[in-house]
């Protein structure tokens, strides 16, 4: 019985489930700790499913999720699969570079000083 490699024409199975890599948390992490600094954010919660990875960040933990910074690989080819999403849904910001992505949630730390 001989095994044949697999065409380079057939589909490549799907992932059982999508995260957020080392250098992607790192990044993450680096503003969501400037943020709790800053006495902005107090938690957050990662949801790793079959078609997309969620970093959800809370003001509280009992509320719903202040952003939601999404990984979706499906649309890497088309608008990005970074967004940044608000709390009532809408996308904020959408691309291929997660730090130009979160870019518009550094702009929630720049204040004018009285």
């Amino acid at each position: 019985m001989t095994i044949q490699p697999p065409s380079p024409f057939q589909a490549m199975p799907s992932p059982v489930q999508v995260a957020f890599n080392r250098k992607e948390l790192s990044i993450i992490l680096s503003i969501y700790g400037r943020m709790v600094s800053a006495g902005e954010w107090r938690d957050y919660g990662i949801s790793c499913l079959r078609d997309r990875a969620v970093f959800s960040v809370f003001r509280r933990t009992a509320e719903n999720p202040l952003y939601r910074i999404e990984k979706h690989p499906r649309l890497r080819g088309r608008q990005g699969q970074y967004a940044v999403v608000g709390i009532d849904g809408q996308i904020l910001k959408r691309g291929h570079d997660l730090k130009s992505v979160l870019r518009v949630l550094e702009r929630k730390l720049i204040r004018a000083v009285d």
